[in-house]
Order: structure tokens, then C-alpha cells, then sequence
């Protein structure tokens, strides 16, 4: 999600090639990416860092490339997938953060703001979620709630 509450155009970075298939000097097979997927989610680390891991260190450019399903798709199918999705996810600890920090510091009227912008982009991505059928229709955020709903 692009920077909306800002002046700024939003994110501007390189992209990657159009490809279909993967590249002849990529030698390693699907069976293989699942499986070092699946060993990297038991360990706890979260799909991004799951696909860094893959470039980095296996030297796969694109797990969809290779096996013909994104991670959380391959996570859905081993029936190990999170309940909700990583960005909501990151966005509901932020405002976790923001509100322990504002517990604190009272006048802190620029993390207030932060926080107010936050938590409207949490209300977005659970409302495009439930029209998407990714979340349930009776789901919702409530700070109160928040921390346990992200420990399930």
C-alpha cells in the first residue's frame, strides 16, 4: 500500500523481469522450495522473510517462478497458514506499539496522528478483506482485543 496520508507519490523501486518460467541457471526443483518453505515457517519467520531467505541464501528468484503457487499458497495447502494475513498482521502490531508508546508519553501529539493513520488503514484492508472472503464478515478490530487476536 502506497503512502496515502502524505504529500509523497508513494513507493518508486526497480522491477523485476517478465518471466514465466524460471531461469535455466536456477537448479533447484519444487519439492525442494516447498520443503525449505514449509522448515522456514515451523521455525517462525514470516513469508516475506521467508522469500528474502529463498533469494538469499538458495538462490531462487521467485518461489512462484519454480513452483507455480505463491507461498501463503503453498502454506494454505499444508494447512499451516496464518489466520490473518501478514499485512493486517504488521499493521495491528504497529498500532500495538503506537498505543503502548502513547500509554507513556501522553503529549505526543505526532504518534497520536500516527497512530489515527494507522489504525484507518487497518479499518481498509479489513474491509477489502471481507469483501475478498479472506477474512469472515463477522470479524473486526478493536484495540482492546488486538494482542490476542495476533497471539492466535
Amino acid at each position: 500500500m502506497a503512502k496515502m496520508h502524505t504529500r509523497r507519490k508513494g513507493k518508486s523501486s526497480s522491477t523485476r523481469p517478465n518471466r514465466t518460467e524460471p531461469p535455466e541457471w536456477c537448479k533447484i526443483s519444487a519439492d525442494e522450495v516447498t520443503t525449505i518453505i514449509l522448515d522456514l515457517w515451523k521455525q517462525g519467520v514470516s513469508t516475506a522473510e521467508i522469500g528474502m531467505t529463498l533469494r538469499d541464501r538458495y538462490g531462487v528468484p521467485d518461489a512462484k517462478l519454480i513452483t507455480g503457487k505463491k507461498i501463503t499458497t503453498i502454506l494454505k495447502e499444508n494447512n499451516v497458514a496464518p489466520n490473518v494475513p501478514e499485512d493486517l498482521t504488521n499493521l495491528i502490531v504497529k498500532a500495538l506499539r503506537l498505543r503502548k508508546h502513547l500509554s507513556i508519553n501522553k503529549k505526543d501529539i505526532h504518534n497520536r496522528r500516527s497512530l489515527n493513520l494507522t489504525e484507518s488503514k487497518i479499518r481498509r484492508l479489513v474491509k477489502y478483506y471481507k469483501r475478498e472472503k479472506v477474512l469472515p464478515k463477522d470479524w473486526f478490530y478493536t484495540p482492546e482485543t488486538a494482542e490476542v487476536m495476533i497471539t492466535r
